[in-house]
């Protein structure tokens, strides 16, 4: 199939879906074609440009989309060459679960959101759950109670009060099966309550920016700055009565809640009668000095706290919390089903860590080993992209690297998955996407430490063949410190 022939079938080749972001919806529709085998082995892609006017969209929907396909293996990418197909439907047999993508062929993943799955606690963990089974009562053995078993929920609430200043009972904690499931709880209690509008960061973590929307919630991005949050954008929209906030460790940024934006959060609460969801994240992982504690120990009346064991021991687990104020509590646990919690039984062995240190000592263990992954990482940047910065406060599992004005930061994310090296543009977690980005989050919790430096050196060569063409040279100053 010639290139011109690909360009004019492209209109009846892709079929998207009518729900998502527009780079998922086209993702799928070019998955959806090639499987099908309306798109042939060998077959180019129109160029970036060319596809995103076609469709009415930005270039960066279309270069997130080719990445995307690149990493799973269905189409292949070369510097100088035409995005290819690849991948082709007779190569494996058509089975029920056809539809899912191949084993990705990833060299080094360098995107956020996980921590370093071989640090697991097997060892704790296992005595831990061997004891649990051993002592556990047969009439925990049921189903679980909506709400969490009560021995987590006392030890929860002990451990947060000690090491994030949280002021909660056990009646105030709720178990969740990580911070998504509880926002989801939270979401759809407030659209009981007759908030329809919710504020949330931007950029901030889009995966519960559509939770909040499935509960029927419209969704109000506010900018964050420097400084975190700017709490004084919520005053715009006087019909948002509730904010959801990462104030440890802001998620992408980086960034930290100020004292004084901290001081006005709860005060703008207060005076609309209003919730701050305070998402914790990774807000065990502080490099510089301790961990601040949370602000839900500043108004316990106002604020939902929102956590899970995802980012400091597995997200297999699902293991997550909510602590609310007596009056959302019993909305929590009735929002929930009987099968909608963890099961008991890791509920207990959890339990059985936080009471007996074993869970602080592992916090400590993976606190020093992510100190030093972030300072190697640090300097392979500063060896092999001098002219990159990065930013965000010492912290968490992820930084935020500025690649220049000359850089499009999603040219670098395809050219560099044709080499291997999986990476996320921060426009990924924006709402609103009118300014270009120059910038990529880069994860290094699961990265290896002996792969820092390989990893690095494969984004270097990604971000020397990628320099922006064509484009204005500007600049946003959105995370400048």
């Amino acid at each position: 199939m010639t290139e011109s022939r690909t360009n004019l079938a492209w209109g009846a080749l892709l079929d998207l879906p009518a729900t998502g972001a527009k780079h998922e919806r086209l993702t799928r529709a070019l998955r959806a074609a090639v499987r099908s085998g309306r798109l042939p082995t060998g077959s180019a892609l129109p160029p970036s440009r060319v596809l995103a006017a076609d469709l009415g969209c930005s270039r960066w929907v279309v270069t997130q989309a080719y990445a995307q396909l690149v990493a799973e293996g269905y189409l292949d990418a070369r510097v100088g060459s035409a995005t290819r197909v690849r991948w082709s439907p007779d190569a494996e047999p058509m089975q029920p679960d056809a539809g899912r993508p191949p084993t990705s062929p990833t060299r080094f993943d360098l995107t956020p959101g996980l921590p370093d799955l071989r640090a697991f606690p097997r060892s704790r963990w296992g005595e831990a759950l061997r004891d649990q089974t051993r002592r556990v009562p047969f009439t925990d053995l049921g189903f679980p109670v909506p709400g969490g078993h009560s021995d987590l929920r006392r030890a929860l609430a002990d451990h947060l009060h000690r090491c994030r200043g949280v002021v909660a009972d056990t009646d105030d904690v709720v178990v969740s099966t990580g911070v998504t499931d509880g926002a989801a709880r939270m979401f759809r209690a407030l659209r009981a309550e007759g908030i329809a509008r919710v504020a949330v960061e931007d950029p901030g973590w889009t995966r519960l920016h559509h939770v909040a929307r499935e509960a029927g919630l419209s969704v109000v991005p506010v900018p964050v700055d420097e400084h975190g949050l700017r709490v004084e954008e919520l005053d715009r929209d006087p019909s948002v009565r509730a904010v959801l906030s990462t104030p440890a460790h802001q998620f992408p940024t980086g960034v930290t809640l100020t004292a004084g934006r901290r001081a006005a959060l709860v005060e703008w609460a207060r005076r609309v009668d209003g919730v701050v969801l305070e998402d914790d994240y990774d807000s065990e992982f502080r490099y510089d000095h301790r961990p601040l504690s949370a602000v839900q120990g500043m108004c316990p009346q106002r604020v939902v706290l929102l956590g899970s064991v995802s980012k400091t021991l597995s997200p297999a687990l699902g293991i997550g919390w909510v602590v609310a104020p007596p009056r959302w509590c019993q909305v929590l646990r009735t929002s929930g089903t009987a099968r909608s919690g963890p099961p008991v039984l890791d509920q207990l062995a959890f339990a059985r860590l936080l009471r007996t240190g074993g869970y602080e000592r592992h916090l400590r263990s993976v606190r020093r080993r992510y100190r030093a992954r972030r300072a190697a990482l640090l300097a392979a940047l500063r060896r092999r992209l001098p002219a990159c910065r990065v930013t965000g406060t010492a912290a968490g599992l992820h930084l935020v690297a500025h690649l220049g004005a000359d850089v499009d930061a999603a040219d670098v994310v395809t050219a560099a998955a044709a080499r291997g090296l999986r990476l996320v543009d921060l426009r990924t977690y924006q709402v609103d996407r009118r300014e270009p980005a120059n910038y990529l989050v880069l994860g290094y919790g699961n990265l290896a430490d002996g792969a820092i430096d390989d990893a690095v050196a494969v984004l270097a060569a990604a971000v020397a063949d990628q320099s922006a063409r064509d484009r204005p040279e500007v600049v946003s100053d959105r995370l400048s410190t």
